[in-house]
């Protein structure tokens, strides 16, 4: 009997084990505080609706230079649909924002 307890309990282990739950981190990526000046500020440039937002990428520029580009679907308030690319460069050293640019592109 103890023998079957024995094994029993190292049944129970083995699967307490593998069924705990993995940990999944609910951080930020790291463009998000990019993304969200890039929106703001192209909410304030063409006074219009973000319907869409997608992150392209990070490019490493320099060593105190790196840039995040995203693409937004802007509507206006006419109605007017459109693409703008947003290029946010930063100093990745200090997190300071250095310029933003836009470019208009088909929806």
């Amino acid at each position: 009997m103890k023998m079957k307890k024995n094994w029993m309990i190292a049944l129970l282990m083995l699967l307490l084990v593998t069924a705990a739950p993995i940990s999944r981190s609910s951080a930020a990526p790291d463009y998000a505080r990019w993304g969200t000046i890039a929106v703001k500020e192209t909410q304030q440039k063409y006074n219009a609706e973000i319907i869409d937002y997608k992150h392209i990428g990070r490019t490493q520029i320099q060593p105190k230079l790196a840039e995040e580009k995203f693409k937004l679907l802007v509507r206006s308030k006419a109605g007017r649909e459109f693409g703008v690319v947003v290029m946010v460069r930063f100093n990745p050293s200090t997190n300071k924002l250095q310029t933003i640019q836009f470019l208009e592109t088909k929806a």
